[in-house]
């Protein structure tokens, strides 16, 4: 029997009321070992393990098996998964050039097998890549080679990508790709401009890394990095889109603040437009994008608490949930 967005969405929400609820994080704080989060995510059918990371590990494999098995397409995951394509060519493209081993860092889901990725890069030839890659990665090989700047190699591959998401969120027909790939390209901008800005930096790298979209003005965010930092923060404190002059003058204030702020509009827009539709993809965008923040969250807090950070520190790091 195929599936239907109508069954999906009923099964979603059932699964919605398990995830993990900032009482639940709450509780967590106050642990006092690492083997304590874990019997108390057991509690909350988490499956069992040695450590927090492989617990993490088995109940992300968890999610993606579920998913597969009331979605009725997979496809429309895809975008989500271009991050980690990104990822594991940088990966691989450094670890053969600089002869470092990488198989542990390599992430999953994808949707270029990485024995694609090492042959590509081995033979120099990128025409089995994806056609929105090859150009990218093609000049991300030559100037990895040539310069050995890394960053810069990485810049036109995050470049690539944001494109991509764009591409993406604009012909999927969906409202919420749209808006969500729209802000999230908007900010990964943003960043690269403010670490730019505080370090040296070139045009070659600026004009290699940065994507125009909506709202953002590349050529005038240039001028405004080679500026200064000062100058570019109060540039950026005048753009209207997106609530950039909240985001930056909590970036002001304190740099984990302004990434705190950009992770919680994420999320509400999927709260928004995932978690109150009731009809097509979004109802399983949503679903996946709380999960995904609740593994930060859950990663967090293990963190802090095997190190004995103080639960304050602690806490002001924890994003929002989608429930």
């Amino acid at each position: 029997m195929s599936l239907s967005y109508e069954f999906s969405i009923g099964s979603v929400r059932a699964r919605e009321k398990h995830l993990l609820s900032m009482p639940d994080y709450e509780q967590m704080l106050s642990m006092k070992s690492e083997r304590d989060v874990i019997t108390y995510l057991k509690d909350k059918g988490y499956p069992e393990g040695d450590n927090t990371e492989e617990v993490l590990s088995l109940r992300q494999q968890q999610m993606w098996t579920y998913i597969r098995s009331v979605a009725p397409d997979m496809v429309i995951f895809e975008p989500f998964y271009y991050q980690n394509d990104i990822h594991n060519f940088k990966t691989i493209l450094k670890g053969t050039m600089f002869k470092k081993p990488y198989d542990t860092l390599l992430l999953s889901p994808a949707t270029i097998d990485t024995k694609i990725l090492l042959s590509c890069i081995e033979n120099r030839k990128f025409e089995a890549l994806p056609e929105w890659l090859r150009e990218p990665a093609a000049k991300a090989y030559e100037l990895l080679a040539h310069t050995k700047d890394a960053r810069l190699s990485d810049g036109a591959l995050d470049r690539a990508l944001m494109e991509r998401l764009l591409s993406e969120g604009r012909y999927s027909g969906s409202l919420f790709l749209n808006r969500y790939f729209s802000t999230m390209v908007f900010y990964a901008d943003i960043k690269i401009a403010l670490r730019a800005s505080n370090s040296k930096t070139t045009m070659e790298y600026l004009n290699t890394a940065l994507c125009e979209c909506e709202g953002f003005d590349k050529q005038k965010t240039i001028k405004m990095i080679m500026a200064g930092s000062e100058r570019l923060v109060k540039y950026l404190e005048g753009i209207r889109a997106y609530d950039c002059k909240k985001a930056m003058q909590l970036y002001s204030e304190r740099a984990g603040l302004f990434e705190k702020f950009v992770d919680n509009r994420l999320l509400r827009i999927a709260r928004e437009m995932c978690r109150l539709s009731n009809e097509g993809p979004e109802p399983l965008f949503g679903y996946y994008i709380g999960c995904e923040y609740e593994r930060r969250a859950v990663s967090i807090i293990a963190s802090g608490v095997k190190t004995a950070a103080p639960v304050e520190q602690i806490r002001e790091r924890l994003r929002e949930t989608y429930g």
